[in-house]
């Protein structure tokens, strides 16, 4: 057995274990579980999803005030019932936030959306839940090519890891490199003169995206392990860039950060949809499920959460199912997107040549509640103008603060204009378009 995969074995029958006992977690028991669902026949898979979904809804109807007072009536089949819920929003949840949880005293795990879509919501899970979710992302991680142990580069938004995620670092042997302002100079640092061969490359798209051009623009090519990609949109002249640059196959994955891991890419490309854990809908304007082939808005229902249960809830993107009969090589019966449509977050550019993502201004301006929505419209190299809607508790002195903010992250001035709107009109998806570049 070679020593990496001595490693890979202490991680995952010794730390990771270790670790749920001392945390009270279950990402071992959960990923197992997980890996074995995968490959259940489909007439199991659909009565897995079912039992999953009625369970649910009796259990929101009856236990989570919010859906209590909704009154839903019940149907024949778990799907039937579901369709006479309402479809849910980050408003809705930004408004009923405490009646949505159920509530039995256990202290609950806290999670933010990003904000990329200019509202940012809070939702609850527990521990248990919260498990669930990392080790269906692990799932999908695995698909990709890696391994629990390896050696991994990781590009994320959290530049200061609070003490447990410092020593989870560095026994999962992670590397995690800020990629909210990607500058020339810090690629450099971090991948010029090494042996990637044994590293799996992950992070936002866009991340990875804006790593891969100052690398090719250093002349730097590297070959990794693999390369796997979440938080927004992998368009196809990302994934070809990334891939030439970094000698790996792109693995996609696509998910929210309210506790959804939606479907992600398996070894033959193709997306498969985490049904057992999702129950995801394809909607027209009007509401109605969209045929196979065609366009729809994403509906998601999660199935084990039931701390602050999300049923119907709208992300605003676009994706297309594939259609029943198509089976695909890897002998997953789990159902198929043929496409996530999304949409382009697009990058900031400055001057000097940093790329900022749309997570770069979410991050800051989660921080600032004076600002119900905003939106980032580039016109020059030099300047950006910031449209913002302004919420009741509006200062004018909190646009300084949030101009001073972005200065010292970017670490260098550009001209902020900002400009109080009524309105930020939304994409053809629906969804506001955070960042809007029109170099």
């Amino acid at each position: 057995m070679k020593l990496r995969d001595v490693y890979n074995f202490f991680v995952e029958n010794v730390v990771l274990p270790v670790g749920d006992i001392l945390l009270r977690t279950q990402f071992m028991a959960q990923l197992k579980l997980a890996r074995k669902i995968q490959y259940l026949q489909q007439h199991e898979l659909l009565a897995y999803e079912a039992d999953a979904l009625r369970k649910l809804l009796t259990h929101a109807s009856t236990k989570v005030p919010f859906y209590k007072s909704l009154n839903v009536s019940q149907a024949d089949t778990p799907a039937d019932w579901l369709r006479n819920f309402p479809v849910i929003d980050k408003r809705t949840i930004k408004e009923n936030v405490e009646a949505m949880k159920f509530e039995t005293g256990e202290k609950l795990v806290v999670e933010s959306s990003s904000g990329s879509s200019g509202v940012q919501v809070t939702v609850y899970m527990s521990a248990k839940e919260s498990s669930k979710t990392q080790a269906w992302q692990t799932l999908l991680w695995e698909w990709g090519g890696f391994k629990l142990g390896d050696k991994f580069l990781q590009l994320g938004m959290t530049t200061k890891r609070p003490l447990v995620k410092k020593i989870k670092d560095i026994l999962l042997r992670t590397d995690y490199q800020q990629a909210f302002n990607i500058s020339r100079a810090e690629v450099e640092k971090s991948l010029a003169d090494k042996d990637f061969t044994q590293y799996v490359l992950g992070g936002y798209a866009s991340g990875l995206y804006g790593y891969s051009l100052h690398a090719r623009d250093l002349g730097l090519k590297m070959k990794f392990k693999s390369v796997i990609s979440w938080g927004d949109k992998m368009f196809p002249h990302y994934r070809k860039q990334i891939q030439e640059v970094f000698g790996a196959a792109v693995t996609d994955t696509y998910g929210s950060t309210e506790g959804f891991v939606i479907a992600g890419q398996c070894e033959h490309g193709r997306y498969h949809v985490l049904s057992p854990h999702v129950y995801l809908e394809l909607l027209d304007k009007a509401g109605h499920e969209v045929e196979e082939g065609m366009p729809g808005y994403v509906v998601v229902t999660r199935l084990d959460g039931y701390s602050m249960p999300l049923i119907r809830y709208y992300l605003g993107d676009i994706a297309i199912k594939e259609k029943r009969d198509v089976v695909c090589a890897c002998g997953r019966k789990l159902p198929l997107l043929k496409q996530i449509v999304g949409r382009d977050t697009d990058i900031v550019r400055t001057r000097s040549g940093k790329f900022l993502i749309v997570h770069f201004f979410t991050g800051i301006f989660e921080h600032f509640n004076q600002i119900r929505q905003f939106q980032v419209i580039q016109e020059s190299l030099d300047s950006i103008c910031v449209e913002y809607i302004a919420e009741e508790n509006f200062q004018p002195d909190v646009l300084d603060k949030i101009r001073s903010t972005i200065f010292d992250k970017l670490e260098e001035e550009i001209d902020i204009r900002f400009k109080e709107v009524a309105e930020i009109k939304p994409t053809a998806s629906g969804k506001p378009q955070i960042v809007k570049s029109l170099l």
